[in-house]
């Protein structure tokens, strides 16, 4: 399918209409619906597993969502893959593998070509057993990717039944990633780094313009830390193009490339970001990107972002 193209003329329009369904929350099913209520005064929060990266099996973090009861989930494509029973990826130094290593390396590739949509779904019944709803899965795609690696992140989303895919990845991988988006009809979010120096990093709101120009298929996961870090104004950012956020990542850093501090000690507005949501009604979820170190551990950590939010939308 070829690639929809949009003038700058064009943009602002296209930030706000003509966007195709699987932008709406509302189409899901109810069976894709959580029981865990996690939306407070109308905005749905969430957050993504790479929060709980120091727990190595994704069976616990799907736990430690329901003790902290969140009701929205942003997998990691390497939790889906464990979650699915991929084999264990042969770890690798930068020598020579060992027949081991190769070994495993192969066994994992084997299994990512064999994988239909179906070796998924089960995946999704897990989470959602658990009362979480699984909104979207976070898989990076680089320019190293062959276009059956690009493939193989669809098959993933479309056997979990996400709306959207995030992804961490470059300006540049805009024109290779919408056919794929536009074959599955599927809308993926292009996340932001603070990288401003490289035009290829996605940093600036002239990284999203050309982006989201490219397909209404590709869309913004709004990293409002980064943001900040790359001195840009998230408030400004939500308001222009909140018709095409597939999910925001909340976090607070400080401006001019520092890095992660403790929420409410930073430069992020992270309450007028959640209460331009709140007023807007716009169902994109707002998800908990949490990346410290706690000594306290990762659950009191994401639980205090999660009364952070609480009071922030009260």
């Amino acid at each position: 399918m070829p690639s929809m193209k949009y003038s700058r003329r064009d943009f602002n329009r296209l930030a706000l209409a003509g966007l195709p369904a699987a932008w709406a929350l509302t189409n899901l099913p109810a069976s894709a619906r959580a029981s865990i209520d996690s939306k407070i005064n109308g905005v749905q929060i969430g957050a993504i597993t790479y929060s709980f990266r120091t727990m190595p099996d994704p069976n616990e973090i799907i736990k430690a969502f329901v003790t902290i009861g969140l009701g929205e989930m942003e997998l990691m494509a390497a939790d889906c893959e464990k979650l699915a029973g991929a084999p264990a990826a042969g770890r690798g130094g930068r020598g020579a593998q060992t027949p081991e290593q190769q070994a495993a390396a192969k066994a994992r590739q084997d299994w990512q070509r064999s994988v239909t949509e179906a070796t998924f779904r089960p995946v999704r019944q897990k989470i959602e057993a658990a009362g979480i709803h699984l909104g979207v899965l976070c898989a990076n795609l680089n320019e190293a990717m062959s276009d059956d690696q690009i493939e193989y992140a669809f098959v993933m989303a479309k056997g979990l039944a996400v709306k959207a895919i995030s992804s961490s990845t470059t300006v540049k991988m805009a024109q290779r990633v919408a056919p794929f988006a536009e074959k599955h009809k599927l809308v993926v979010g292009f996340h932001n780094h603070d990288n401003t120096e490289d035009p290829n990093q996605m940093a600036t709101e002239e990284s999203f313009k050309a982006v989201l120009a490219t397909s209404r298929y590709l869309g913004a996961n709004f990293d409002i830390g980064h943001y900040v870090s790359a001195n840009g104004d998230p408030v400004d950012f939500i308001k222009k193009y909140h018709g095409r956020i597939t999910n925001l990542h909340v976090k607070d850093r400080r401006r001019n490339h520092n890095g992660p501090i403790a929420w409410g000690e930073g430069d992020v507005p992270i309450k007028d970001c959640l209460q331009l949501v709140k007023q807007g009604k716009w169902d994109f979820p707002c998800n908990i990107e949490y990346v410290y170190d706690d000594p306290e551990g990762v659950i009191p950590g994401v639980k205090k972002c999660f009364e952070f939010i609480k009071k922030a939308l009260a």
